[in-house]
């Protein structure tokens, strides 16, 4: 079997587990707001980060989720992003940057104190001027990442989620595609990050 082909296979892998991550969310939340009446059990908040730079630049991510607990797997709630990226000429030397922000909605199931799945819908505005037939206009991207991975809870102190996000909008102009580390079989970069995020009881 040659390389392509190794890859064409580990890409529909990895799809077929987007899916079933998709579908184990999804249970998660019916079977959550079914049994405890969507009745609030508290809140949290999270936090996650991004950064990675080279010698023509770089960025760097925060994000913050306010989460509200929807009996024992579910939390949802509203999200807020600030983004800053920089590019660098090593040839003549000249620098840039530029800053993007947005906000959405996230929502996340946990299973076994061990195990999450969630989405997470954000629109991010970027400092670019698109040309419209209707004339210029700011930019506005969505993004809607699904994945899961690892959730473990410490003492009650504060949990971690650490996990891989597919963005199923994949738009083109996605600030989120510096982050990106997976390419298919014709070297197109797909539309997958890790994230990393704390969550702290708030009461």
């Amino acid at each position: 079997m040659d390389y392509c082909s190794r890859l064409m296979i580990s890409y529909l892998c990895f799809m077929k587990t987007i899916n079933l991550l998709f579908t184990l969310m999804l249970s998660g939340m019916i079977f959550s707001t079914s049994t405890n009446a969507q009745e609030i059990d508290g809140t949290e908040f999270g936090v996650d980060g991004y950064f990675g730079a080279s010698t023509n630049g770089g960025s760097f991510t925060l994000g913050a989720k306010y989460g509200f607990k929807f009996g024992e797997y579910l939390i949802a709630g509203p999200s807020l992003r600030y983004q800053r990226s920089w590019t660098k000429n090593v040839t003549t030397g000249a620098q840039g940057g530029y800053n993007v922000f947005g906000g959405g909605v996230f929502g996340h199931a946990r299973f076994f104190n061990a195990l999450f799945v969630g989405a997470e819908f954000e629109m991010m505005r970027t400092p670019f001027i698109i040309q419209t037939t209707a004339g210029q206009t700011k930019n506005w991207i969505p993004t809607l990442f699904i994945g899961g991975g690892y959730s473990q809870e410490f003492n009650g102190k504060f949990r971690i989620n650490a996990g891989i996000m597919y963005d199923i909008i994949n738009n083109l102009s996605s600030p989120f595609r510096q982050g990106y580390f997976l390419r298919n079989s014709q070297n197109v970069l797909l539309p997958v990050i890790y994230r990393i995020a704390f969550f702290f009881p708030l009461s």
